[in-house]
């Protein structure tokens, strides 16, 4: 169960949507086990997870993130969010087009000894290639 006073998980989503990568880490062991499935990306080091966040705070300056619900079951947290912001660079594969893209993502935390412990990250890959224009997965649309 997550005990204490603190809330890692809600720590790390504070953190993330105030565009705060050290304060959302702040909230992660550095032995996590990190999966971001649509960009296959994996790893056990909180690097592993900075790097992740650093280039989707990167990539969209104007990055918001939104906490549409949470569910908890004992040390396993489950978060809905929403994802949206105007690419400024390169991003997952899709060259910069200065498109808004906006993306419903599920996030789940396994938490032990009052630290994320495990993050996996999920989200339709298509609807992410459609917000960012691409027409196919090997051929960037032209706008």
């Amino acid at each position: 169960m997550i005990t204490g006073t603190s809330d890692p998980v809600a720590d790390f989503l504070d953190g993330f949507s105030r565009r705060d990568v050290a304060a959302a880490l702040a909230a992660v062991s550095d032995k996590v086990r990190v999966a971001v499935h649509g960009l296959s990306v994996s790893g056990e080091s909180a690097d592993t997870l900075r790097q992740v966040l650093d280039g989707m705070v990167g990539a969209f300056p104007n990055l918001r993130v939104t906490t549409k619900r949470i569910l908890r079951t004992g040390d396993v947290v489950t978060a809905e969010l929403k994802i949206e912001g105007t690419q400024a660079r390169a991003y997952a594969g899709a060259i910069n087009q200065e498109k808004h893209l906006d993306l419903d993502e599920a996030w789940r935390f396994e938490v032990s000894d009052g630290v994320i412990v495990a993050v996996d990250a999920y989200w339709c890959q298509q609807q992410l290639y459609r917000r960012l224009g691409v027409k196919r997965f090997d051929q960037i649309a032209i706008v």
